[in-house]
């Protein structure tokens, strides 16, 4: 939602109570912190907090439903993600904004899921749970239970990449695959011919993704355009690379799929591997 991303700084409504904020567009990828706190006082938005349940318990965005990470990975199924969903009480056209305290990566995760699944209308908070409450934004200590809702199932496997994608991916041209690990871990071993683009890079002290013309920055010095075909991956369950999926959607990058189980299949499965063996001080830096 880059058109509707405001600094929390600026404290200004923009306008929103005169436009349609109900995150309808499926391109939307960041909801601002404002916009946030006006759709909740709508009651026009349902709010996912992925961290442990015991941290939702703590204390959580106001309105907040939990579903954890852990949760959505042992129900990797898409019809039993559909369960979750409506069993929050979302249905096909209820705007999802999505929230974690780990920079984005497990929202990211999160997020991707439900899209996968064919909730579209779904998007990131700008900003860690840790970063909205040391803004006094509105919490809470209550669970909060919604009527159940029903959703249909419409996979989009336009979004989904599997080993054997990835392994074609590789010799074909105008296509490239992003690993968003740590640069040492990439420089130790990486899928052949993957470019590096770490997940460190990718927020800021303010945000979990940077401004679009920043990631574009970064995406020019990997020699990759908005029309090249990307398939990211990291190093385990795809969170990592989940932030990168969506950095690179707001990079412009029109074709994009997430190898979700990532390297740590890859090697499982025994696939070839590369690394750098005489790695230079040079090679240590990702920009």
């Amino acid at each position: 939602m880059c058109g509707l991303k405001y600094t929390v700084k600026e404290k200004k409504t923009k306008n929103i109570l005169s436009r349609n904020h109900t995150l309808s567009n499926s391109q939307d990828i960041i909801t601002s912190a404002d916009i946030l706190r006006t759709l909740i006082r709508r009651n026009s938005v349902r709010v996912i907090d992925v961290r442990k349940e015991d941290e939702y318990k703590k204390e959580h965005i106001k309105t907040a439903v939990s579903i954890p990470l852990a949760t959505v990975l042992e129900n990797e199924s898409s019809e039993r993600i559909v369960q979750l969903l409506e069993q929050s009480g979302i249905s096909d056209k209820t705007p999802v904004v999505v929230y974690d305290d780990t920079f984005g990566a497990l929202a990211a995760r999160v997020a991707w899921t439900f899209q996968y699944v064919g909730h579209s209308n779904t998007s990131l908070l700008e900003l860690t749970f840790a970063k909205w409450k040391s803004y006094g934004f509105e919490t809470e200590k209550k669970v909060n239970v919604f009527p159940p809702a029903k959703h249909s199932l419409k996979e989009n496997k336009e979004i989904y990449a599997n080993y054997d994608e990835v392994e074609k991916a590789k010799s074909e041209q105008n296509k490239i695959l992003v690993d968003s690990r740590e640069r040492l871990n990439f420089l130790s071993e990486h899928i052949p011919g993957a470019t590096n683009l770490p997940y460190t890079m990718l927020g800021t002290a303010d945000s979990i993704l940077r401004e679009p013309q920043e990631i574009k920055r970064f995406m020019e010095n990997r020699g990759i355009s908005t029309d090249t075909e990307v398939i990211t991956y990291c190093g385990s369950v795809g969170t990592l690379s989940g932030l990168a999926y969506y950095a690179l959607r707001m990079g412009g990058v029109k074709k994009i799929r997430l190898y979700s189980r990532s390297f740590k299949e890859w090697k499982k499965l025994g696939k070839p591997i590369e690394e750098f063996k005489d790695a230079n001080f040079w090679d240590l830096s990702a920009e």
